[in-house]
């Protein structure tokens, strides 16, 4: 019987606006699409910024893998023709849902002035996980 997980982050705005003046370290956190995704009008949208960010993190939660660092660019947060999040695994990314039992993440995110939220949900199958990626009772 699948396994649900929840993922939950926030991301204050105010944190967005320093990391936009650093477009090196946008790059390494968003892809190429996000960041095209991320911009009206020539400007970045911080709230589309921080909810993917967020979004991220949640995912990132799902895998319940401690001793591994955020895959950033290997979770990708895109929009869908009807507007909602998205998520696209690769790499990493890919690997650690994989050894986790993941194959289907929903994300729903929202933000309102200071701070974007998100949540990540999966059912993950529980027979289907290695030893690194399982619920072990710590």
């Amino acid at each position: 019987m699948p396994v649900g997980r929840v993922g939950i982050d926030m991301v204050p705005f105010d944190r967005v606006r320093e990391m936009v003046r650093d477009e090196l370290l946008l790059t390494r956190v968003l892809t190429a699409e996000e960041i095209r995704l991320s911009h009206t009008s020539g400007e970045p949208d911080i709230s589309g910024i921080a909810g993917r960010l967020a979004a991220k993190e949640a995912v990132f939660k799902l895998f319940h893998s401690p001793d591994q660092t955020l895959p950033w660019r290997g979770i990708e947060i895109i929009t869908a023709d009807g507007g909602w999040p998205v998520v696209r695994l690769a790499g990493r990314a890919a690997d650690l849902a994989r050894r986790a039992g993941i194959e289907d993440i929903a994300v729903s995110i929202t933000h309102d002035d200071p701070c974007a939220v998100a949540v990540a949900f999966t059912a993950c199958d529980p027979d289907n996980r290695s030893a690194h990626g399982s619920d072990r009772q710590h």
